[in-house]
């Protein structure tokens, strides 16, 4: 473990990615036609987890959400520890938001290279299945507070959710807020999570969802006014049913960190799609 040099611009790569338990879907009717692999383990899930575990080993802070912790569908796998064992990652934590018996355990999950110094994890108002994982690096008003999560699919649910969020962060001067938000940039309710949360979106229109012609963006990364931002983008590689959005970040001076050590860059997968920015 090392400090961060205070000489140095400390700089955080972000990535946040719904993973839809490692399963792949091409077209809207295999949610229908392919219903049962929610249920049960098929060998390409695995397949999956390991390209997903070679994108994820370029970033520092890893966000993931329908991650399964092991379960009769995962074949008892949890991808949680297998996805930070192959990538890398010394510090991780999931949780369980909504179990099915032994047949599926969905949840959010981190995954980080940065020593956090707490990790609190809440249920978000609405239908039961929600929550969000506050992570925090530092202490004290200059503190960072990473929040991931998954929000609800109804609008009244989320503007609900947005309450819980706006009131949690209120008193936080260094947020990065992550995860499947379920709704667009231009959405009313987006609207409403800037401005009480007192966020901003760097960039609009990077669309996430569906994986195989994406049209919407309901995957998002938003910061505090303190934060820096040098880069956005959505890499295109349709391991799920979404594609990950990352971005590279500056933080504050006065934010130090307590890092791992970083692992060298994996050569990239041998793969058609290749990342795409979106200015």
């Amino acid at each position: 473990m090392a400090m961060a040099d205070p000489a140095a611009p400390q700089r955080l790569r972000l990535l946040s990615y719904n993973i839809q338990s490692g399963l792949t879907t091409r077209k809207y009717s295999q949610y229908l036609t392919r219903s049962w692999k929610h249920l049960v383990p098929v060998p390409s899930r695995m397949s999956n987890l390991d390209g997903i575990a070679r994108i994820l080993a370029d970033y520092d802070l890893v966000g993931l959400q329908e991650v399964d912790a092991g379960s009769l569908r995962s074949g008892f796998v949890n991808q949680v520890k297998y996805l930070a064992d192959q990538a890398g990652f010394a510090h991780v934590f999931d949780q369980s938001n909504r179990k099915i018996g032994m047949i599926s355990q969905h949840g959010n999950a981190v995954l980080s290279r940065v020593q956090p110094d707490a990790i609190a994890e809440h249920k978000l108002p609405g239908l039961p299945g929600r929550g969000v994982l506050d992570v925090r690096f530092g202490s004290g008003p200059d503190a960072l507070h990473v929040l991931i999560l998954h929000m609800a699919l109804g609008r009244r649910g989320r503007l609900r959710q947005i309450g819980f969020l706006a009131e949690r962060v209120a008193d936080y001067r260094h947020v990065i807020l992550m995860g499947d938000l379920n709704c667009d940039s231009d959405s009313p309710e987006m609207a409403v999570l800037v401005e009480t949360a007192r966020l901003r979106e760097p960039a609009s229109g990077l669309h996430t969802f569906p994986s195989w012609q994406p049209s919407r963006q309901l995957d998002h990364i938003l910061v505090s006014s303190s934060i820096g931002v040098e880069q956005v983008e959505v890499l295109d590689y349709a391991f799920s049913d979404h594609l990950p959005i990352a971005m590279a970040v500056r933080l504050p001076e006065s934010v130090r960190l307590v890092w791992e050590s970083r692992p060298a860059s994996v050569p990239a997968l041998n793969l058609a799609a290749s990342a795409d920015f979106y200015p």
